[in-house]
């Protein structure tokens, strides 16, 4: 006995086309027209698109950051992800200064075992390349991980230099990986940041211009450059302007094996509204790189269209707007630093600190947004409910080519026979308010607070079991499963 969807518009990078699917444990088995249905539980999908679950390559869950962790963890940002209809994610696991990949890798495992709930993989950004580091990476491969994550800004925190990048280039090469940056001149932002603050310009408007779209264009320029010399393939990640996205544009015209991608903010968030918000307003859209104009709208709009850019994701990393209730530096100093989360569950009111960290200094508000909800049906909305995205060309970039580029394609990204049952079923006609009321992220903000989405995913399935029906959660903890990814994936 299986699952039978009936009559719904199946959604493909490639078709579009009226069908029935077969689920049978957690594949999908058989994909026709007038299937029958005797012995199944059937589905009716008349008048609903049946697309394959959402992929966001970008999600920082639990990431001790900026003075603070952000709010979502492996338990509520998969709640809001599915949703949302993603229903798999690409979480970063940082290197501690001093430490191993491995040690990392184990921190990120112990965040995620027995508290997931949709299925899961990792990057690994390496922040300490020393040479018995370098000889670590090829171990990365029989965990399942193939990407890695390097900082060309946040000077001494994260950021590596143009050696370390490019000996990382070649030890990837060498080993079918693929490698992602972040591509923005650390070292001028670092001296541009200090020199707006002895002038008294700390409000958060003044992040957008501690980092202009000159210095993300220069540094995703050098990198692509070194990606050509080594032959490794590169990943752009959160790509904001007009300099970087002419970068990319040349190196790919030039044959250099590099891809990129955007988010969700860069479409529709702007410096002066946004970032020059009245009183400390502001700080709820400070992420790096910055939202930039609605001139770099238009041109990410044409990127992704052209496929220059290969995918949406969110960079979600959220942080209270208000924050700091309770005794967290207490709490943290009594548990190692390591156990906020105990607290949270004796006193539900807790809340750790967040964006009120940087009043008065814009370097200091912790960077990032809220967004993995939201990220499908904002899409859908400005992308395809507006022409500029057909529902075949929606599927590509949010989980087909996603799958592709990090070695999850054919199980994730499609609906096929034998790929895994992510499907969502996708009501084009409902109609959804955005409020970080009704959200389900762990934030007292929302970044598209008010926006009204003409289609959402009505039913949400994973290996097709049912997580959401309307707005009724059906998941449970330790259901999310680690996806071992494959080397050598394809460049697109």
């Amino acid at each position: 006995m299986g699952t039978l969807f009936k009559n719904g518009t199946i959604v493909t990078a490639s078709d579009e086309v009226v069908g029935d699917i077969l689920v049978e444990g957690e594949v999908i088995t058989l994909i026709g027209q007038s299937l029958d249905s005797d012995g199944h539980d059937v589905v009716d999908c008349t008048g609903k698109y049946i697309l394959p679950g959402g992929i966001d390559v970008h999600t920082h869950l639990d990431l001790p950051f900026g003075g603070t962790i952000s709010n979502d963890d492996f338990d509520t940002g998969h709640k809001a992800a599915a949703f949302g209809g993603t229903t798999t994610h690409i979480d970063f696991v940082i290197q501690p200064i001093g430490g191993s990949l491995a040690d990392g890798l184990k921190t990120w495992r112990q965040k995620a075992d027995g508290i997931a709930q949709i299925d899961y993989g990792f990057h690994m950004a390496i922040t300490d390349l020393r040479d018995e580091i370098m000889d670590e990476i090829p171990s990365l491969l029989e965990e399942g991980i193939t990407s890695l994550k390097l900082f060309m800004a946040y000077k001494n925190v994260y950021m590596i230099d143009d050696s370390t990048l490019y000996r990382a280039m070649q030890k990837a090469a060498d080993n079918g990986m693929l490698v992602m940056v972040h591509a923005e001149n650390g070292d001028v932002e670092a001296l541009l940041t200090p020199q707006l603050i002895a002038e008294g310009k700390t409000d958060p408007i003044y992040h957008a211009s501690s980092r202009p779209p000159e210095i993300e264009g220069e540094a995703t320029n050098r990198a692509i450059v070194m990606s050509g010399m080594t032959g490794c393939p590169l990943y752009i990640v959160h790509m904001t302007c007009e300099e970087s996205i002419d970068a990319i544009r040349r190196g790919r015209s030039q044959g250099a094996p590099v891809m990129g991608e955007t988010c969700v903010q860069y479409f529709f968030l702007t410096v002066d509204e946004h970032l020059g918000a009245p009183g400390y307003e502001g700080s709820k859209f400070v992420c790096s790189p910055p939202i930039r104009s609605e001139k770099d709208h238009a041109i990410l709009w044409k990127a992704v269209q052209d496929g220059t850019l290969q995918h949406i994701s969110t960079d979600h990393c959220d942080f209270w707007y208000e924050g700091g209730v309770g005794p967290w530096k207490e709490w943290m100093e009594a548990h190692n630093g390591t156990d906020w989360v105990g607290y949270e569950k004796q006193d539900p009111s807790y809340r750790r600190p967040g964006k009120e960290l940087g009043k008065g200094n814009f370097s200091k508000i912790p960077n990032g947004m809220p967004g993995i909800e939201d990220r499908m049906m904002v899409i859908w909305e400005h992308g395809v409910n507006t022409g500029r995205l057909s529902p075949t060309k929606f599927v590509e970039l949010m989980s087909t080519n996603p799958a592709k580029i990090f070695g999850m394609y054919p199980k994730k990204g499609t609906i096929a026979i034998g790929s895994d049952a992510d499907l969502l079923i996708w009501d084009p006609e409902a109609k959804h308010t955005i409020s970080a009321e009704t959200h389900h992220m762990r934030v007292d903000y929302n970044c598209y607070e008010g926006m009204t989405v003409t289609g959402k995913p009505v039913m949400v399935y994973q290996r097709g079991k049912k997580l959401v029906d309307g707005d009724e959660w059906l998941g449970q903890n330790g259901a999310g499963e680690f996806i071992k990814r494959k080397p050598h994936a394809p460049v697109l």
